[in-house]
């Protein structure tokens, strides 16, 4: 593993070389209130403005708000290029999203759910304009055209209800405006060999009618070069359309209706073979892969893909001095996925009978989603102010799986497939209140009561041929949870510009079944709810007149039956436990400055120590002898106990460092940016193997060089994202020995470097 010391002075140099150069004021723009669209670019601002998020279910400044919460401006979402969750990791400490294909997991302080049991509900849920998404599939589409996205650290079971044991992510799409406006947007990426565009218009339909569409489409190679068909794996098609009504009928009253399609599809994969022995150098040869186009006689190409149906209708109606609020929800998605595998050997050689000619994958979903929410604010400027609601949801989630093989052992061949079907529902009550004793000292209070039902069956069977996997009996399982998640807080606000909080809170998810392992037995098919806790102390802080920001917290989580999933090669299939144990402590700073108004600085680092506290059951570890633990054994792995290792995709460091240069040079403008992102060591791998199943610390760079008029009516960008071509691994497995003639890892790999080429043209 890379030591401290060389993440120290990794960091430490990258800080120096960075100071000298631009990067992008990632949260010194000033925001536009919640519904009006964020200031122009050409604006020159004299101090950092306020961030008006809606973590606490009304608007508020984000200094004032007592939760680390990360806010991200829809201006930066567009210049960065941030246009899927993996890439909010770059502008968010503590926050990690795995590359798993169509369903991205999002950890947060080292919690998240495992891609390896499919059907899992999120420790992280996202939510769009409101509406609930506990499957990573749900919001997946390309992001754009959004007025801001808050990041929530810690649990939010309060206000947010289950399944945001370890934070929630909020994305706020952009509201139709009551004057007419618009971008087009064109970009050629030179290193993906494809184009992508995007275009808006907003505006009046009418004395009280407002509308906004928006739609984009991205067409553009990958970065995986296949050696069998010398083309770049995975291949991009997104298309998104969003349409958006704004009703104002009379005073006090506003009536939003969303309706979004989406798709995404990957064709091709991300995985590439590594060495079980030595480190694997991914930057030479270890950086291709081999995929011929047999997928074990499946008939299915390599693939992951999303189409997804995105509804809300949102009203706001005052009823005398409170606000009432009412959000309906419909979500459904279905997905398509092969996964198909490398047949280079660790040398770089074909494999004569290759592992991907001789097994694959498929995981199709089909997910429908129906959810409403009414909640009652009361004015603010109290002695007492609170917030009431009540939600429900509904949903059916279907799973199935195939397996398909060849000469497994020489001689096994066939074709198995398991289903799995789900019915849930849920309803909560919540409620916040804040006493304030006077105008620097408040109390705030939350409570939810939540309610979880779900019916889940499981079949599998052999289609044809020979089997390969064990068939058990077909088994069925129901739950009825409830759940009561507590928070409190006490804020201070010691002068004007700095306040202090100190925070308890509570976090639930749901139990669940295990949804894609062979040979499940009626035992092992469900598994427990999970519960967190989180102690937090922190401080907002504004200096120099408004000229800089300094926001720190510390804090505590623990984790009691914290769900796991895992995969097992010896028996090619995965399994879910309940991990008894874990806890992260960590710290959080964030910084802002202004030096002049030309020039911005932006930083966020985060120490994290992550770790299991107790999990019996564990799977056994790469480096452990059949004498230590054989997961052929109930006995053996039942008393097996990891207790003390680091949770994975949890680096002890994380952050960011960035600037932003704005040249004025008459009427137009040169803006220069710079953003570095970097993580210390962490695992990526079940086996926590010292060789294959860790990644070493690295840093990455991520810059903007943009040319236009001041007034911002069209520009010229270049957009580099990992400039220096950091070759990193997302995720890795060893593969199973029955299928492969060479030991080796399969390593699900980052994304290399890309340069786009990019024309804005707003009207």
């Amino acid at each position: 593993m890379t030591s401290n010391r060389l993440l120290t002075s990794t960091v430490a140099k990258s800080a120096m070389a960075f100071a000298l150069l631009y990067a992008p004021a990632a949260f010194a723009q000033a925001a536009a209130p919640v519904d009006q669209a964020a200031p122009s670019a050409s604006d020159q601002p004299v101090a950092l403005g306020d961030v008006i998020v809606t973590a606490q279910k009304r608007a508020q400044r984000l200094q004032d708000v007592p939760v680390s919460i990360t806010a991200i401006q829809g201006r930066q979402i567009q210049e960065m290029q941030i246009t899927d969750l993996r890439s909010i990791q770059s502008y968010v400490p503590n926050l990690a999203v795995l590359n798993s294909g169509v369903n991205p997991v999002v950890y947060i302080r080292g919690f998240g759910s495992g891609p390896n049991n499919v059907a899992f509900d999120q420790e992280v849920s996202v939510y769009s304009d409101g509406i609930y998404g506990g499957r990573g599939a749900q919001f997946s589409a390309p992001f754009f055209d959004l007025e801001r996205m808050e990041v929530l650290r810690g649990p939010q079971g309060a206000l947010f209800g289950r399944n945001t044991a370890a934070g929630a992510i909020s994305l706020v799409s952009a509201k139709p405006t009551r004057t007419f406006e618009g971008y087009v947007t064109a970009g050629y990426n030179v290193s993906r060999q494809g184009f992508e565009g995007s275009a808006v218009v907003s505006g009046p339909l009418g004395d009280t009618l407002s509308g906004r569409l928006a739609a984009k489409l991205t067409h553009e190679d990958g970065y995986i070069r296949n050696l069998y068909d010398n083309q770049k794996d995975p291949q991009l098609r997104d298309e998104l359309v969003r349409a958006t009504l704004l009703w104002t009928p009379a005073a006090g009253v506003d009536i939003t209706a969303k309706g979004e399609y989406g798709r995404h599809q990957l064709n091709g994969g991300i995985t590439v073979t590594g060495s079980l022995t030595d480190p694997t150098n991914f930057d030479d040869k270890g950086s291709y892969r081999y995929i011929s186009d047999n997928y074990a006689g499946s008939g299915i190409p390599e693939q992951s893909g999303i189409t997804s149906y995105n509804g809300a209708l949102t009203a706001n109606v005052e009823v005398g001095t409170h606000t009432l609020t009412a959000i309906g929800g419909y979500s459904h998605f279905t997905t398509r996925r092969l996964s198909a595998y490398d047949e280079r050997n660790p040398d770089g050689t074909i494999q004569p009978l290759s592992g991907n000619a001789k097994f694959g994958n498929a995981f199709p979903e089909n997910f429908t989603q129906w959810s409403g929410e009414v909640r009652l604010a009361s004015p603010t400027n109290q002695f007492f102010e609170y917030v009431v609601g009540a939600y429900y949801d509904s949903s059916n989630y279907h799973l199935h799986q195939d397996s398909y093989y060849r000469q497994i052992a020489g001689t096994i061949t066939g074709h198995q497939s398991t289903d799995f079907q789900q019915d849930g529902n849920s309803f909560s009550f919540y409620g916040q209140g804040t006493l304030h004793f006077s105008p620097q000292f408040r109390l705030i209070g939350g409570l939810r009561y939540s309610h979880t039902g779900k019916d889940a069956t499981f079949t599998s069977g052999t289609v044809s041929g020979t089997a390969l996997n064990p068939i058990g009996a077909d088994v069925a399982g129901s739950l009825s949870e409830h759940y009561v998640d507590p928070s409190a807080t006490l804020q201070f606000n010691v002068t004007p510009h700095v306040m202090v909080y100190a925070t308890y809170a509570r976090g639930s998810k749901s139990g669940g079944f295990v949804s894609n392992t062979y040979g499940v037995t009626a035992l092992g098919f469900q598994f427990k709810p999970e519960r967190s806790t989180n102690y937090e102390a922190g401080i907002k802080s504004s200096f120099l007149n408004g000229h800089a920001t300094v926001n720190l917290s510390v804090f505590r989580t623990e984790f009691t039956n914290l769900q796991q999933s895992a995969y097992d090669p010896d028996r090619r299939t995965f399994f879910t436990r309940n991990a008894a144990a874990a806890r992260s402590d960590g710290v959080e700073f964030e910084l802002q400055l202004l030096p002049a108004p030309s020039l911005s600085f932006n930083a966020s680092i985060a120490y994290l120590n992550a770790r299991f506290l107790n999990y019996p059951g564990a799977p056994c570890l790469a480096y452990e002898t059949l004498a230590q633990c054989n997961s052929a054994d109930p006995v053996s792995l039942a008393a097996h106990n990891i207790a003390g290792l680091p949770l994975q995709f949890a680096p002890k460091w994380s952050g960011n460092v960035g600037f932003e240069h704005r040249l004025d040079m008459g009427d137009y403008r040169l803006t220069s940016a710079l953003n570095a992102q970097f993580r210390g060591d962490y695992f990526v791998a079940d086996g926590y193997s010292p060789i294959w199943g860790v990644q070493d610390g690295w840093a990455k760079l991520d810059g903007r060089l943009q040319f236009g008029p001041r007034s911002d009516k069209w520009n010229i960008a270049v957009i580099g994202r990992n400039l220096t071509d950091k070759h990193t691994v997302g995720a890795a497995i060893r593969f199973p020995a029955s299928i492969t003639s060479t030991a080796r890892s399969l390593n699900s790999m980052d994304e290399y470097r890309s340069i786009l080429i990019q024309g804005t043209v707003r009207f």
